[in-house]
C-alpha cells in the first residue's frame, strides 16, 4: 500500500511539472513594436517622444530666440505627470525626450532639478577635500531659458470583450524668466484591444 502511494504521488509529480508553463524566450530589436497588452509600452514611449521633440525644434520659438540672444537656448525639462488610469514609467519617457533633444543638436539640454542636487552635493564637497586647482567652482551653473513640461492622460472605453484606449500626451515649453508658453504639443494614441475567448 505504501509502495502504490509513493508511485501515484512521483506519478502525480511528473504530470505537473510536464504541464506546468512552457517559456520560450526570443531576443528581438529593441525598434521592434511589441504591443502584447494594450498598455503604454517602450515603442509609445519612444514614438512619441520622437514625434513631439521633432516638432518642437521646427517652431519659430527657436529661431526667434536665436535671432534675439545670438546663441543656442537651454531647456530644462520639469514635470512629466502620469494623470492615466494605468502605471507608466514616467522615468523612460523622460528619458526618450531627453535623449531626443540632445540629440536634436538644435538646444543645449541641462539636468532634471534631482540631478542638479546631486551635482550640487559634490561640488559643495569638493569646496572641502578636492584640490584647489580641481575643484569645481559654485554658482557656475548653465541657467535654462525653457522648461518642457507635460502629462499623459487616458480615457478608456469598452464592450464585451473589446476595449478602446486612448491615450492623449500634452506637453507645453515654457520660458522660465516670463512664464510664456512658446509652444504648445500634442500627440494621440488610440488602440482597440479584443480579448478572445478560450475555445
Amino acid at each position: 500500500m505504501k509502495r502504490v502511494l509513493i508511485i501515484v504521488l512521483a506519478v502525480t509529480a511528473l504530470l505537473l511539472v510536464a504541464c506546468g508553463p512552457s517559456v520560450k524566450v526570443k531576443r528581438v530589436s529593441p525598434e521592434t513594436t511589441a504591443d502584447l497588452s494594450g498598455k503604454w509600452n517602450a515603442t509609445d514611449s519612444r514614438l512619441v517622444a520622437e514625434e513631439m521633440i521633432r516638432d518642437v525644434v521646427s517652431r519659430p520659438w527657436l529661431s526667434s530666440f536665436s535671432k534675439e540672444t545670438g546663441r543656442t537656448p537651454v531647456v530644462v525639462i520639469g514635470m512629466m505627470r502620469n494623470l492615466s488610469s494605468e502605471h507608466i514609467e514616467m522615468g523612460t519617457f523622460v528619458t526618450d525626450i531627453s535623449r531626443e533633444l540632445i540629440n536634436s543638436s538644435t538646444v543645449r539640454f541641462v539636468s532634471s532639478k534631482e540631478e542638479r542636487d546631486e551635482l550640487r552635493d559634490e561640488r559643495a564637497d569638493q569646496q572641502y577635500y578636492a584640490s584647489e586647482e580641481t575643484a569645481k567652482r559654485m554658482a557656475a551653473e548653465l541657467g535654462a531659458d525653457y522648461m518642457l513640461q507635460g502629462s499623459v492622460k487616458t480615457i478608456m472605453d469598452g464592450v464585451d470583450r473589446t476595449k478602446a484606449k486612448y491615450y492623449q500626451i500634452d506637453m507645453q515649453l515654457v520660458d522660465v524668466q516670463t512664464s510664456e508658453k512658446v509652444w504648445i504639443g500634442n500627440k494621440q494614441i488610440m488602440k482597440i484591444v479584443e480579448t478572445k475567448r478560450f475555445k
